[in-house]
């Protein structure tokens, strides 16, 4: 997987694992979760990018098949801590979005959170997603909006629960990725490229969420 931005291993990963872990944000994890599940009940489970996992985790207590693919070999060691911690089986692998080790039509439903922005062969990676989708399957990457103001930014940190020298080290951080975000209208460009061939696309503040299906 091509990225962005330097892989997330070591230290760094462990501190954003943590500033991921607070109250509110596992909240919306479960509610995210709690959704996809709704729509998709009884998905064999692919979430791309998982980072620590809570949301993979997540999505397995509620009865799914999961798998969680990462490039950074850090964030795959906390997700399974995170997993056996939960009593949640979900199977993290280290892997490249863009060479997934998996074969065509594996799962029904593919996650990717807040990640989508890194790669640097977003086409590629989404014509993987398509051939490890199953027929009828979706992709749904939920990101950071390019049109994002920093009063949405500002809002979005302030939900997240943590102290304030963190929360300003993540308004600057995300200040500085809305740089690498895409706007929707983008991202159906990169879609129609793709052998998905188009996407659904809905901008709200933060958040861009992208539907795909095979």
């Amino acid at each position: 997987m091509k990225i962005r931005v330097p892989e997330m291993e070591g230290r760094t990963a462990r501190w954003y694992a943590k500033q991921r872990a607070s109250a509110p944000q596992m909240a919306e994890y479960r509610r995210t979760a709690a959704s996809l599940s709704s729509e998709s009940p009884g998905a064999e489970v692919l979430e791309i990018a998982p980072g620590p996992g809570y949301h993979a985790v997540e999505l397995a207590r509620l009865g799914h098949t999961v798998t969680g693919l990462d490039i950074s070999r850090t964030m795959v060691e906390i997700a399974r801590a995170a997993a056996a911690d939960a009593g949640a089986t979900a199977d993290f692998r280290h892997g490249d979005a863009t060479a997934m080790p998996f074969p065509d039509a594996s799962f029904d439903l593919i996650v990717c959170q807040a990640a989508f922005k890194n790669f640097l062969d977003p086409v590629a990676a989404l014509n993987e997603m398509h051939r490890v989708l199953r027929p009828g399957g979706v992709a749904i990457i939920q990101d950071m909006n390019a049109s994002a103001s920093r009063a949405d930014i500002a809002a979005e940190v302030a939900n997240m629960g943590l102290s304030s020298v963190n929360a300003a080290v993540t308004r600057f951080t995300l200040t500085w990725l809305r740089r690498r975000a895409l706007a929707a209208d983008e991202f159906t460009r990169l879609a129609r490229a793709s052998v998905f061939g188009g996407a659904e696309t809905l901008a709200d503040g933060m958040r861009l969420e992208v539907r795909l299906r095979a």
